[in-house]
């Protein structure tokens, strides 16, 4: 079965490789790094804040990288959001007291230099920030309390994954920040020649609960109720007239938040 990132189309991109297994390296990873790409754009560029009823779908790039991809934008926002560069602005420097180090324990060159600039960094120096308006990386996304991260990324964003992709259990741990459940969502390429048999697709994806790594309801979330949501939230007539119609229903009549109740 194919798992995640590792789609089969893959392996006719042209893009470095090694010669010993060439479709295993641009097999792997594939189309996570696309996902990654647009995920943080639509974060960082504000789309999730200014369409907040607008659900997005990574498709075949497992959700592995999408828990990844959430934690490292909360740890680079406690650096380069607006607090953090304010904290961290190079115009603060106590600029003689650098030079009285320096020329106590630095090298002559050096202090050479700050003494040419009358310290580092110059105030005037527009250079500093490469002109840009605004000292904030995360300003599109307006963030100011810690549910702005559950309702811009952990709710609109939705990670199609391979049955068979141990990373999926991740998504359901309490690993991810703010103890966010990350909406994986189920899928399989059962017509793809690295699907030997169809019947165990299920029951491979199926072992994450055998084997203790999510719950039965983590699991149902996973093949059924995260798609529903994916679809359903945006269009309620989505699942009308289908054999699931009713199922469907019961799930988008239930208040939802992606959040591990604190007494998981």
């Amino acid at each position: 079965m194919t798992r995640s990132g590792r789609n089969a189309g893959s392996s006719g991109w042209r893009r470095p490789s090694t010669p010993a297994a060439a479709v295993t390296f641009n097999h792997i990873g594939h189309f996570a790094a696309a996902g990654h790409a647009v995920a943080k754009s639509l974060f960082l560029g504000g789309v999730t804040r200014r369409f907040p009823d607008l659900n997005f779908g990574f498709l075949e790039g497992g959700v592995g990288w999408g828990c990844q991809l959430f934690a490292d934008l909360i740890e680079h926002w406690e650096r380069r959001g607006k607090a953090g560069l304010e904290y961290m602005d190079p115009k603060k420097l106590d600029r003689p007291l650098l030079a009285q180090l320096v020329d106590k324990y630095g090298y002559a060159d050096i202090a050479t230099e700050l003494k040419r600039r009358d310290g580092w960094p110059n105030p005037a120096d527009d250079e500093l920030d490469g002109g840009v308006a605004e000292h904030d990386d995360y300003a599109a996304c307006k963030i100011t309390r810690k549910e702005d991260w559950i309702d811009l990324y952990a709710r609109p964003f939705y990670f199609g994954c391979e049955a068979d992709d141990r990373m999926n259990a991740v998504a359901f741990g309490k690993v991810n920040p703010f103890g966010a459940r990350i909406n994986a969502v189920f899928s399989s390429d059962v017509g793809h020649f690295d699907v030997p048999d169809m019947r165990m697709v299920l029951p491979e994806a199926h072992e994450l609960v055998e084997d203790g790594l999510i719950t039965a309801d983590d699991f149902r979330d996973f093949t059924f109720a995260n798609a529903v949501r994916l679809w359903g939230t945006q269009n309620p007539d989505f699942f009308k007239g289908t054999a699931i119609a009713g199922q469907a229903a019961e799930v988008l009549g239930h208040t939802y938040s992606p959040v591990r109740a604190a007494a998981e």
